[in-house]
């Protein structure tokens, strides 16, 4: 570890000492949006072959200097979102323009996440997928993270109803998925199955999302992948102030959405503001009616500071959220599968003779007694500059997450759980100048975590400590249409925690934590934490392009995660789950070897990218309904399963394919056709061929098949136009490769739904911005429908029922109404 900080340092000091001193030449020139003619900020301008480069500032200018007696040369721009460029550089001529086209997942556009620089997609091995604004825009959904899985296949989410949806890639999540929010880690006690992600849906300027191991560049929990989510930057408006309003209809279960930003800045500084509200009461649909206990409020306020200079820029980000979230159990009555709500303590409850929740609390906006209160604060800054002929990126952030589950219907004040999550990231890196072909990044990241129990009475994970830390070297070279790339990071991880007792409160009757040196009566629930991980993760792929068109992709990659505080720590209740879990300190690291092989191509007419993927892991970790030796539950707090995590090998593998239709003749017209395939299996010998009594995975989405058309309408009236009409039809087949042992999962039937709507721009003014509408229908048909990835599938306390429905439904018909407003 302290060699491999040694050879950072050396590096960077022998990078510094050999910058060159600048040039007399000086080219300029600007960089806007060919649709729009705004500027683009933050464009890398580099020379095709040195190692010169510059960004453009808030304004789209730029300037970098060059040799005064070189003949000619050729100039590279490259902007996220946009097909990058190339312009030939005359002796005689100083200043030059782009005007960049704006794209949507296409070879030329560049992406920045799991790698060092902004990369052209082309020449990227890994399979990324970029998701712009306008599919943002254009996609009505309950949350953000069901926004990007319709917009991204090998991207699903398990969802605890429309305001929970937990990021799976690939049949992987949880801890495996790492979430970014502007490059930083979202750190929210991950690990729960109803914890959601907690940032402004509303906010979301355009996302990423690789699919695979991003372990070298994140380390630890991003075995998986990463969804990373970019939210709107500050720009320079002349110093004008910009007012936008965004409101939101959905009518399923009457979420009403309002959002307001205002925006402002210069040359240099700019600034933006933001603040968003959400409410929804319980959803329904036809088996269920509406389900008890699944309304949300949500709000939230981002403020954002940049500053753009010659050199590079920095960002300054702060955030709270703020969620009521319902907590569903799912009980009913046994005759007429009507919702029942819980009134007495768990011991004293009775399934069988609850009340029947009346009318008036299932369409509420209030929300019941027993909820989740989520809150989220986040203080960050983002900073990249170019020192010499490299490049450094700085990155420091401050999160507090604040979670309470409400679950005593005697004492409705009193948190069942109660934790309060503190954590600092950090992270330096810097871009080696090019030399021979080569590039190359060298780094250090990591977090500290503290955890704490508060006022609380059920206790599923102990007090602890984290530090993580990370070092990495990435390199890669290029050279005609060949692109070579890989890279080595080592991970240190430490958790600390001191022995936790617990005992009774003989004024209440509840558990609480005893925090003095008085232990008389307690019991010891987490012994003394002192555990490490370490691990290695590597990666080597190439790019090779046929032409500037297609391109063949291959990846191999090592991945890297240490278990997390519930699967090593684990024992007591998660009221919001109502399950128990219980955990093993003696859990090592998984480790995965996946290899991923692609095509890609993008013609006049069409866009093809086909990705197949292989995942073996090592010392996998999941979750088992525990059973006695009958082979019946085990029940340790009434009303609540019991689940027990184990560790084996397991593999995963499949493919996902894309073909996007848009002839050049048939203008406005696009056809969407994607296939996502994963199959994953336990490597557990003793479960060898058991098919699905323990042979298969859990939470491995079907085969999903999706098809949309849309086509944009020739109407240009004075008050309306760039009007869309689109359709999309979602298939996910009959899922029969479930862990059915011991009751952990049940097959799930296939389902097809249908969703439909239109989007355009309404002009209300000559000078004023257009309005922007969208009007959509989800589950157009209204189907009843279980999706294997919803936790909602498996709420049910009976064995048979009256109308031969067991579990949850999804959302039924939903029809929603999204409109956006800008000012001047």
């Amino acid at each position: 570890m302290k060699l491999f900080l040694l050879f950072i340092s050396l590096g960077l000091m022998a990078t510094l000492a050999y910058a060159q001193p600048s040039p007399s030449r000086i080219i300029r020139g600007s960089v806007v949006d060919a649709d729009t003619r705004k500027p683009i900020p933050f464009g890398t301008i580099s020379l095709q072959g040195q190692n010169k480069g510059a960004l453009t500032d808030a304004r789209g200018q730029f300037s970098i200097p060059v040799k005064a007696d070189m003949p000619s040369y050729r100039l590279i721009v490259s902007c996220i979102g946009y097909k990058s460029d190339t312009l030939l550089i005359r002796p005689e001529t100083d200043t030059y323009s782009f005007e960049l086209l704006p794209v949507t997942n296409t070879l030329n556009e560049v992406v920045v996440t799991g790698v060092t620089r902004g990369t052209l997609l082309r020449q990227n091995p890994v399979a990324i997928m970029a998701i712009s604004r306008r599919a943002i825009e254009s996609t009505a959904s309950s949350n953000i993270i069901d926004i990007l899985v319709k917009n991204a296949p090998g991207l699903n989410a398990v969802k605890t109803g429309p305001n929970i949806s937990k990021p799976f890639i690939r049949g992987l999540g949880y801890n495996r998925v790492l979430t970014l929010y502007d490059g930083v880690r979202q750190e929210g006690q991950q690990w729960g199955d109803e914890h959601g992600v907690e940032v402004d849906n509303y906010n979301i300027d355009r996302a990423e999302v690789i699919k695979g191991p991003a372990s070298l560049m994140y380390g630890s929990d991003a075995l998986a992948g990463v969804v990373s989510m970019m939210p709107n930057y500050p720009k320079d408006t002349e110093g004008k102030l910009k007012v936008g309003f965004i409101t939101e209809y959905q009518s399923n279960n009457r979420l009403l959405g309002e959002s307001i930003s205002l925006a402002s800045g210069g040359a240099h500084w700019a600034w933006n503001l933001r603040g968003s509200i959400r409410a929804a009461t319980n959803y329904q649909n036809k088996i269920d009616g509406r389900v008890y206990n699944t309304g949300f409020s949500e709000r939230t306020a981002t403020a954002m500071l940049g500053y753009l200079g010659q050199r590079g820029y920095s960002r300054f980000g702060a955030s709270l959220y703020d969620n009521l979230q319902g907590i569903p159990d799912g009980s009913r009555d046994s005759l007429t599968r009507q919702f029942t709500k819980q009134i007495a303590e768990s011991d004293a409850d009775d399934i069988q003779h609850r009340p029947i929740v009346p009318t008036s609390d299932l369409t509420s906006y209030t929300l019941s007694p027993l909820h989740q209160h989520i809150q989220h604060y986040r203080l960050h800054t983002n900073n990249h500059y170019q020192v010499g002929n490299g490049e450094v990126d700085v990155l420091l952030a401050f999160q507090q997450n604040v979670r309470r589950e409400y679950n005593h219907p005697t004492a409705t004040d009193q948190p069942g759980l109660y934790v309060r999550l503190n954590t600092l990231n950090y992270g330096l890196r810097y871009n080696l100048p090019t030399l021979a072909n080569i590039s190359g990044t060298i780094g250090i990241n990591g977090m500290y975590q503290a955890n704490k129990n508060k006022n609380g009475t059920a206790f599923p994970i102990p007090d602890y400590r984290l530090f993580d830390v990370g070092t990495f070297v990435f390199l890669k070279w290029q050279v005609d249409k060949l692109t070579l790339s890989g890279g080595l990071r080592y991970d240190r991880r430490q958790l600390r925690g001191n022995d936790f007792f617990v005992r009774t409160d003989p004024n209440t009757g509840f558990d609480e934590h005893v925090t003095g040196a008085d232990t008389v009566g307690a019991t010891l629930q987490y012994p003394l934490l002192k555990q490490s991980f370490t691990g290695i993760s590597m990666s080597a792929g190439l790019t090779y392009e046929l032409s500037e068109k297609v391109a063949l992709k291959a990846n191999i990659a090592r991945g890297y995660r240490a278990p997390s505080i519930n699967e090593i720590s684990s024992n007591g209740l998660d009221p919001g789950a109502h399950i128990v879990y219980l955990g093993n300190r003696n859990f090592k690291p998984e480790f995965s070897l996946q290899e991923d092989l692609g095509i890609t191509a993008t013609l006049p007419d069409l866009n093809v990218s086909v990705s197949v993927f292989n995942n073996y892991i090592q010392n996998y970790i999941s979750l088992s309904q525990l059973v006695n030796a009958q082979g019946e539950p085990v029940v340790i707090v009434p009303g609540n399963k019991t689940y027990q995590y184990q560790q084996s090998a397991a593999q995963l593998y499949g493919f996902e394919t894309q073909f996007s239709l848009h002839p050049t003749s048939w203008r406005g017209f696009t056809l969407d056709n994607t296939v996502a395939v994963v199959y994953g299996f336990s490597r557990n010998n003793s479960y060898s061929d058991a098919g699905v009594n323990g042979e298969y995975l859990p939470f491995i989405p079907p085969v999903r098949i999706t098809t949309g058309v849309s086509q944009l309408l020739p109407w240009k009236r004075r008050w309306l136009s760039e009007v869309t009409v689109k359709a999309d039809v979602d298939h996910n087949a009959r899922q029969n490769r479930y862990l059915g042992l011991n009751n952990t999962e049940t097959a799930t039937a296939g389902y097809t739904l249908v969703n439909a709507g239109i989007d355009g721009a309404i002009h209300i003014g000559q000078h004023h911005p257009p309005l922007r509408v969208l009007f959509q229908v989800n589950n157009l048909f209204d189907v009843a429908y279980q999706s294997n990835l919803s936790r909602l599938k498996y709420f049910e306390y009976f064995t048979q029922s009256p109308t031969g429905h067991l579990g949850i439904y999804g959302m039924g018909r939903n029809i929603c109404l999204k409109l956006s407003i800008p000012f001047n």
